[in-house]
């Protein structure tokens, strides 16, 4: 009868080269380890790429800060150029200035609308204490009580919110 049975000193010394699966278990070992450094390269290689990203965006977001108006200042380059011109006339009538005048206004008015601008000028319609703001109650003979009779400031609503109520007078009762 043989005695395969092992003295508790060979099943107990991890280091034991003649307890038996050694091999095995050296092996398994040296898998997890490589497992495991293959795995830390991979979170060390993410980890770079999150940062790579991260630096990015924040690089992105930067130049949208910096050049977020461009478009609409590109747009106001010709009002402004039609006011300099304007200016540079030395000799003119009050009637052509202020028709100057007039189209450099309905091209800065075209600009702003481009960009989502509206202007609020109510006249003859009801007061909208949302959108206007009655600073009198004048006599308006014809005109129904709390109808908008004068604007006074014209307000401005920016992509469907209100940028500045309209200053207004409105028809007394």
């Amino acid at each position: 009868m043989q005695n395969n049975e092992q003295t508790p000193e060979q099943v107990q010394e991890p280091g034991n080269p003649d307890a038996p699966g050694h091999d095995a278990l050296q092996a398994r070992i040296a898998e997890l380890e490589a497992s495991n450094a293959e795995l830390r390269e991979t979170v060390l290689r993410e980890h770079a790429e999150l940062e790579n990203q991260r630096r990015r965006l924040h690089r992105d977001l930067e130049q949208a800060r910096r050049f977020a108006n461009e478009k609409l200042l590109n747009e106001l380059l010709p009002v402004y150029d039609s006011l300099e011109r304007g200016l540079a006339i030395e000799s003119g009538d009050a009637a052509a200035v202020r028709e100057g005048l007039a189209l450099t206004l309905k091209a800065l008015l075209k600009v702003a609308e481009n960009h989502g601008l509206v202007q609020v000028d109510p006249v003859d319609q009801a007061l909208d204490p949302e959108r206007h703001h009655a600073v009198s109650m004048v006599e308006a003979p014809g005109k129904a009580p709390g109808t908008v009779v004068n604007v006074l400031q014209k307000g401005y609503v920016l992509n469907d919110r209100l940028l500045r109520p309209a200053l207004v007078a409105v028809a007394k009762d």
